[in-house]
């Protein structure tokens, strides 16, 4: 039965069963959408322990790294920590493709940002001497991005604890994204910050902050599902942006070359990879003159809404297996609910989940945001949510709902 009252609008049998995976006193949650947080079997699933919240990550403060059983009790099996990490995307924590046994996320050491291949079964490590963003899907190479920039221009993205060389450099030529072998840890620079601002903009300037006078960054990055190309946003923030930011949508091949702006408009938001040739975005796009979630065919001007009267507001979009479904949360309505939903993407149906209060200090850099995401099976769906008195990680079981 799902849960009615903390948080829930919902006691009717109709929606699937929600229950708690993780619990007190330690606050628990895994942070971003687009991670492989369940093993290949979708019985394993990441998260990250804490013991405080509603405050910046310090460079001394230390999280906890688990595993949860969710067909052995929901039991918690520490596998290791971490200093380098955020609230919003943690450690970029999660299964290496394919893998069984193995992990990978991000951590600090002597200085510098690493990141650190785990063996589960034998609990030996190699660490690699760069950070990793996001994973190709076979596994043998990740993109990367600056997170010491990225702590600077973006609270909330970055990791604390080493200062940015270029701070004070509106588009640096020696920061940007890099190709990380995974084998040898190697980083290879492929573009930089300073590369972007050679790249036209294909439809003007729209208004926004002449780059000259802007700070540059990238973030949100995201190998294709063939592994041929990436995608990731150049945001830049100047005089007319103030505190806010303007956004291009790129995407390019895996060897860093044909950039192509697929979304020039200033407002990208969250998106995912439907297949090799399509992204799925939240944007502003002329067609309907409003912010909306959009196909995007890569390399081409066609776009076209999806499910413009339906989902009509934010959230963090990803496609169950089959790609029928749309996976989807919302951000807190006036009542502070969350929504998660599915949308049937050929039926224009939106179905929901479950709603999930989030109480008025989760906010800004240390909100916890839903950030659903489904099991390689597409039976589960597990969620971070701070609605019974701090954040933890709860799970959907989709079973005979679809």
């Amino acid at each position: 039965m799902a849960l009615a009252g903390a948080g829930f609008l919902h006691a009717e049998t109709a929606l699937p069963p929600v229950r708690a995976i993780t619990k007190g006193p330690k606050f628990h949650w895994f942070g971003y959408y687009d991670k492989l947080q369940f093993d290949p079997t979708s019985r394993y699933c990441l998260g990250m322990e804490v013991g405080f919240e509603h405050r910046s990550p310090k460079a001394e403060d230390t999280i906890r790294l688990g595993v949860v059983d969710t067909e052995g009790g929901d039991s918690w099996r520490e596998i290791g920590s971490t200093r380098a990490w955020n609230w919003q995307q943690g450690c970029m924590l999660q299964w290496l493709p394919g893998s069984k046994d193995q992990v990978i996320w991000n951590d600090r050491r002597e200085g510098r940002f690493v990141s650190v291949v785990h063996h589960l079964p034998s609990g030996q490590e190699r660490v690699l001497a760069s950070p990793i963003y996001a994973l190709a899907q076979h596994g043998q190479w990740a993109i990367s991005t600056d997170f010491r920039r990225l702590n600077n221009t973006r609270p909330g993205y970055g990791y604390a604890g080493v200062a940015d060389p270029n701070v004070d450099f509106a588009a640096p030529k020696d920061a940007g994204i890099w190709h990380v072998d995974l084998k040898t840890g190697q980083p290879k620079l492929l573009f930089s910050v300073a590369d972007a601002l050679d790249v036209p903009q294909p439809k003007g300037d729209w208004g926004y902050s002449p780059w000259s006078e802007s700070r540059h960054w990238f973030n949100h990055l995201l190998v294709s599902p063939d592994d041929q190309r990436f995608i990731f946003l150049h945001r830049w923030r100047g005089p007319k942006e103030k505190q806010g930011f303007a956004t291009r949508l790129f995407t390019m091949n895996a060897d860093g070359t044909e950039p192509y702006v697929l979304d020039p408009y200033g407002k990208t938001s969250h998106f995912i990879w439907r297949d090799a040739q399509h992204i799925a975005a939240f944007a502003w796009h002329p067609s309907l003159g409003k912010e909306r979630f959009y196909l995007y065919k890569d390399r081409t001007d066609e776009v076209t809404p999806i499910g413009p009267d339906v989902m009509t507001v934010n959230g963090h979009n990803t496609y169950l297996p089959g790609g029928e479904w749309i996976l989807n949360d919302t951000y807190p309505d006036g009542a502070r609910l969350q929504h998660a939903y599915l949308y049937n993407a050929k039926t224009g149906v939106r179905r929901p989940l479950s709603d999930f209060r989030s109480p008025p200090e989760y906010v800004g850099e240390w909100r916890c945001d839903n950030h659903p995401r489904s099991s390689p099976d597409g039976r589960k769906v597990c969620i971070d949510s701070p609605h019974a008195g701090g954040r933890q990680m709860y799970l959907i079981d989709l079973r005979g709902y679809l």
